[in-house]
């Protein structure tokens, strides 16, 4: 939960907290929950509260301990915003974040709501240079530059992210992520179980141009040069583990052209347990969904033309080409 981590959009983990509950059909199948779970009960082990929310205090220095800049993905273990993580333990994260000036954070929410009201409120910032001054060791030039959110200048090295599983949860959060102030904003559509117009969800009907959003919308640095304005990248893939779900390839494809539609950077993570027949695999089990993600298998005769044929042959056989090619772009770390 540290320094190595298979996931292939980061360098590093760090969680500060871990646990979680659900919110919506992307937590049904949590690979984190999965994984803490079994160890419920266990005593001195790391999760012996199981995937109850647990604040981890000892953890919270770990990346001023890092020399080499790195990307660090934030609470892979948890919901850094969940309703039962106090704010000012919240803030102790960010004071980190704002010392560690050197690594790039990466923060992943489904609570998109209290990220927005968190962090667009100058007393959230007040209390990340309170709780820095009283908690970690730093220069007065360190909680001056913490003071500077004050005027609505996002921390340079966090970037906000919110979790995008389908239409529905992608109209709720993208919204929200776009009116919180942020170097760099992205979108994790994974697992990914539906089709996502993202221009639906960032440009209103009928407008080539314009977010389309409310007043307090935040404007970044030429955000209304792009196309998708405010996003600057967006991670793609779909589910592994027991209970998979298969991603139609067109829910991808979508994304990508959308992406480059927009000149916004597109990272394919993986196909999860389920890759496309059609991608050469000629074993496993089979199942027929279309593009709005119905099960045909077994009525193949009444399946609709935008049927697939999905295999499951895990993970790893999966892989992550799309068309043929791989998507590994992302934003640059910061400086």
């Amino acid at each position: 939960m540290a320094d190595n981590t298979t996931i292939e959009w980061t360098d590093s983990t760090w969680n500060p907290v871990t646990g979680c509950t659900q919110i919506s059909p992307g937590c049904d199948n949590c690979y984190a929950a999965t994984f803490a779970e079994r160890w419920r009960g266990t005593d001195g082990h790391h999760f012996e509260n199981g995937f109850d929310i647990t604040l981890r205090p000892d953890r919270l220095t770990l990346p001023l301990t890092w020399r080499t800049p790195r990307r660090v993905f934030l609470d892979s273990m948890s919901d850094l915003f969940h309703t039962d993580i106090p704010d000012a333990y919240i803030a102790q994260v960010f004071a980190v974040m704002a010392l560690a000036r050197q690594h790039t954070f990466q923060i992943l929410t489904k609570r998109h709501g209290r990220m927005k009201a968190l962090l667009s409120r100058p007393a959230f910032w007040h209390l990340v240079a309170d709780q820095g001054r009283k908690h970690f060791t730093g220069c007065q030039q360190d909680w001056l530059a913490v003071g500077a959110m004050l005027d609505g200048k996002p921390l340079p090295n966090v970037w906000l992210g919110v979790s995008v599983e389908d239409q529905k949860r992608a109209d709720l959060r993208i919204p929200a992520l776009l009116e919180t102030p942020a170097a760099v904003r992205f979108l994790s559509c994974e697992p990914l179980l539906g089709p996502v117009d993202l221009k639906r969800a960032v440009i209103p009907m009928g407008s080539e141009r314009g977010h389309g959003l409310t007043a307090s919308y935040v404007h970044v640095a030429g955000c209304c040069q792009r196309r998708l304005h405010g996003i600057d990248w967006v991670i793609a893939g779909g589910e592994s583990g027991p209970r998979a779900r298969p991603m139609h390839p067109q829910w991808a494809r979508v994304l990508r052209d959308q992406c480059e539609w927009a000149g916004v950077p597109f990272f394919l993570k993986q196909w999860g347990a389920y890759a496309p027949e059609d991608h050469g695999h000629d074993r496993g089990s089979v199942v027929l969904i279309d593009a709005q993600g119905r099960n045909w298998s077994g009525r193949e005769g009444d399946a609709p033309p935008d049927a697939v044929h999905m295999r499951r042959v895990g993970k790893k056989a999966a892989g992550r080409l799309l068309d043929g090619q791989p998507h590994d772009a992302a934003p640059a770390a910061a400086r």
